[in-house]
């Protein structure tokens, strides 16, 4: 069971260490977008479940694309803050999907929150700061 859920793409928006863990997949609804990604072996512990800093890393990756691309013309940011709370896991070839709740997109700080699930059961949440890039 590795196929992708309809609607998902790949993630429009790659960098050389996003194509080392990805494949990563996107969703939009409107102007939510949805993260998603089928988990591997490369992305777990030794217990054969995902291991926390590949969902941290997701978590930074939704929050920042949902936040910076939640106004129609992206917004420059960088991660300030980072908070992650694990409650469940996920295996290999689990589907984990990420939707973020953007709070705020001010003029020099942006606030958001995401939320984990592996089949409607919630795994983690996630919230972050960032800091708005002004040229």
């Amino acid at each position: 069971m590795n196929e992708i859920p309809e609607g998902y793409k790949p993630l429009f928006r790659s960098s050389p260490f996003l194509d080392l863990i990805g494949p990563i997949y996107n969703k939009k609804l409107g102007t939510d977008l949805i993260v998603g990604m089928r988990i591997e072996a490369k992305h777990c512990n030794k217990r054969g479940t995902v291991h926390g800093g590949m969902l941290s890393t997701l978590a930074d990756i939704a929050l920042g694309y949902s936040t910076a691309f939640s106004q129609g013309e992206p917004v420059p940011l960088a991660t300030a803050s980072l908070t992650i709370d694990f409650s469940g896991a996920a295996h290999i070839g689990d589907w984990v999907e990420i939707k973020t709740d953007v709070q705020k997109l001010g003029q020099s700080l942006a606030f958001a929150n995401c939320y984990f699930d592996v089949n409607d059961t919630r795994i983690a949440r996630a919230s972050a700061v960032f800091s708005v890039v002004r040229a």
